[in-house]
């Protein structure tokens, strides 16, 4: 059975690129609505991480910085070991919509896991997406 390999997510924000932008590729960013507290080198191969509280830090390496419209990392999956070497591709496009943003979200790599680590994997992250997103508005309408 094939399963779907990406979680797809576009959302409008009424705030500008630049704005958005700013949210998604810095450290503070990063750390007022995806994680607690983020590091971010935004380069092509840059070192990043997120962490929780009372939860993971979670480890990602950059992939594409094309400001102010694609940034994108890859990232391990939480069921799997820290040895394991497989990892998902989360791109993130900005275009702007009038005033504001149209923000897409792409995650895709999850037709390399097992069935049973797809059931347990996918279904988190879909999950994961629509309350990270909803806490990416709630920032930006804040700040």
């Amino acid at each position: 059975m094939a399963f779907p390999d990406h979680i797809e997510r576009t959302m409008e924000l009424a705030h500008p690129p630049a704005k958005v932008w700013a949210a998604i590729t810095t450290a503070e960013g990063l750390g007022a609505w995806f994680g607690n507290a983020a590091e971010i080198d935004l380069r092509p191969g840059g070192a990043a991480w997120m962490s929780w509280k009372d939860g993971p830090t979670v480890h990602m390496r950059v992939e594409r910085v094309e400001e102010p419209e694609v940034f994108a990392f890859t990232w391990p999956l939480q069921g799997l070991s820290d040895e394991d070497p497989r990892r998902t591709y989360v791109e993130f496009t900005l275009e702007p919509a009038g005033t504001g943003t149209r923000l897409k979200v792409v995650e895709s790599g999850f037709a390399q896991l097992t069935a049973d680590e797809y059931r347990k994997e996918y279904e988190d992250h879909v999950q994961g997406w629509a309350s990270e997103l909803g806490e990416l508005a709630d920032h930006l309408g804040a700040a």
